[in-house]
């Protein structure tokens, strides 16, 4: 196989690839569209879960939530803010329904706007909502005392709370109380650059009779709409990162559900030593239950019949029973925010996972350390996106090295090539033994440019996958006009830049027995990558430039080594 097929061969493998990947967006299956939710901050009740949460209890049964005393308390919107986070919690339930990351603004920055909102992850907009929800479900019996769930209002001493300066750790309260003396203390528990917030719920049992139930957190949140076209989600990255649930356990380790599949393959299962979360692209939220206790994960829809389904992952705790005049605390936490590889396992074990390569994981996360390692040398994810690509060009150099030099000594032998059509005209049979017979006479492998297609074509989708997981791009500048590298060049210039590239590795690369067709194709596909390049992201591009780049110089430079030794052997 001579250069210019293994070229196209790699070029139409990663141009399937793509074209696979957005086409399973746009024609896959597609969970309902969004429609209206209510706000967890107005009059109307957000859609929900069952008010009853099922739970392993020694009964079975959990009955309906009362709202006791506090059913008279307006529910209203407290914030809770440190340096990274920014928290709003609905005292009705005392859910979060919005968590913006301070650090991470929505839109890049610009002269227009110098100050950005921040990414809302949470989120109580009708078109967005996303919930993180907690509770306690009561057991069913005679004269029990009915705690607090995610549907009852707290009432908080305050309407703010803020991180003072000097200060690591701010805790924020929310309090219930009933008619017989039950009494509940929701409490978040944030720290000074940290998206990791505690959440405990005391309860203290004041009345004559024993509560028994169980502590659960949940996630909610509507599937947003996809009303972009093929090519939009073709080019836009977040098209192509997962979006739904995942769940991890030390057994089985980490597992995802896309919502189509909520209602196909719901979850129902106890796990020791796992979380709960839901992903989407760069960010997550994420329920880690204490890592000791044995924990009941499942998932539902809500309202699945209607325009406005709601997904729902949950965690039930195990069984509780407090009597009377005692209290008991229950702790759990809650991850908010980007997809930080490196800390991530340091927060709770397998959580790095959610950066989900799927199967090129194996590839994929090595590539992302040595990145990150290069970034923090080059201080630049330009420069380290670069510094990767000589690493690799690096490592198989002597592999790439074998086929360009057969390259080079095929492309001495086009002359002769020629002759061969001429003389067998259109018995392409004979031709091809013609060739072979000359190839082996000159000692030449035309298969020689397998084996690196086999091994780099791996290598660039794991890369490829880490440019558009990694939330370190995000919005990061490299040079001149690129002041983003997960957007698309807004000159064009590096897509140019590849075309020029991809001209002069034509130039360079033999054609022997290539077809007219095939040769109008290979003067076409600068045209189409130069297209396709235009819309991906710079970083991305940047790579294809810098590996393009490369390995003409190598290709360049042993073909001359080629030619000195030929013209060395002639003078001989």
């Amino acid at each position: 196989m001579n250069q210019t097929r293994t070229f196209l061969i790699f070029a139409l493998l990663a141009v399937a690839y793509f074209l696979w990947m957005a086409w399973e967006k746009d024609y896959g299956p597609q969970p309902p569209a969004a429609a209206t939710v209510a706000s967890a901050s107005s009059s109307a009740a957000v859609p929900a879960a069952d008010a009853s949460v099922p739970g392993a209890t020694s009964t079975g049964t959990v009955v309906p939530p009362a709202d006791g005393k506090s059913t008279n308390v307006p529910a209203q919107l407290v914030t809770i803010t440190t340096d990274v986070l920014r928290l709003t919690v609905d005292t009705k339930g005392g859910t979060i329904v919005r968590s913006e990351l301070l650090h991470y603004p929505a839109e890049p920055r610009t002269k227009k706007n110098p100050d950005p909102a921040p990414v809302r992850l949470l989120d109580d907009q009708r078109e967005h909502f996303f919930a993180a929800q907690s509770g306690l479900a009561t057991v069913a019996g005679a004269g029990v005392p009915v705690a607090p769930t995610h549907l009852t209002v707290f009432e908080s001493a305050q309407p703010s709370f803020t991180l003072p300066e000097g200060k690591d750790e701010l805790r924020a309260d929310f309090h219930w109380q009933d008619a017989n003396g039950l009494a509940v203390t929701k409490t978040f528990v944030l720290k000074r650059g940290s998206y990791d917030v505690a959440l405990e719920q005391k309860i203290d049992n004041g009345g004559s009779v024993a509560w028994q139930g169980n502590a659960y957190e949940q996630l909610q949140r509507a599937a947003p709409a996809n009303n972009r076209n093929w090519f939009q989600n073709f080019t836009d990255p977040a098209a192509h990162s997962f979006l739904g649930a995942a769940w991890y356990s030390p057994q089985d380790k980490f597992e995802t559900l896309l919502f189509t599949d909520f209602q196909k393959k719901p979850l129902n299962r106890s796990i020791t030593g796992g979380w709960a979360a839901m992903l989407q692209h760069y960010f997550f939220v994420a329920w880690i239950p204490s890592a000791q206790e044995g924990v009941t994960y499942s998932t539902s829809v809500t309202n699945p019949e209607t325009a406005q389904p709601l997904y729902l992952i949950r965690a039930v705790g195990p069984s509780m029973n407090v009597a009377p005049g005692q209290s008991a605390t229950t702790q759990t936490r809650l991850y908010a925010g980007p997809k930080l590889q490196g800390t991530l396992d340091l927060v709770a074990p397998g959580l790095e996972l959610t950066t989900n390569y799927g199967w090129l994981t194996v590839i994929a996360q090595p590539l992302h350390w040595t990145l990150s390692k290069l970034h923090s040398i080059a201080g630049n994810w330009g420069v380290a996106i670069i510094l990767l690509v000589l690493l690799l060009k690096a490592a198989m150099w002597k592999l790439t090295a074998a086929q360009f030099r057969s390259g080079a000594k095929m492309r001495k032998l086009q002359p002769r090539i020629a002759s061969l059509k001429e003389r067998y005209g259109d018995d392409k049979m004979k031709m091809q033994q013609a060739m072979m017979e000359l190839y082996k006479k000159e000692k030449v492998n035309p298969m020689s440019g397998c084996l690196p297609i086999l091994i780099t074509f791996p290598v660039f989708l794991g890369l490829y996958r880490v440019l558009m997981e990694s939330v370190e791009l995000r919005q990061a500048p490299f040079v001149g006009w690129i002041h983003d590298l997960s957007a698309a060049d807004p000159y064009f210039i590096l897509p140019a830049i590849y075309v020029l590239v991809m001209m002069a590795t034509q130039w360079l690369t033999p054609t022997p027995g290539m077809d007219p067709t095939q040769a109008k194709m290979m003067k076409v596909m600068p045209l189409m990558f130069a297209v396709m390049f235009a819309f991906f992201p710079a970083g991305l591009v940047l790579y294809w430039v810098i590996n393009g780049a490369t390995s003409l110089a190598q290709q360049w430079f042993i073909t001359r080594q080629v030619d000195k030794a030929d013209l060395k052997a002639k003078t001989a």
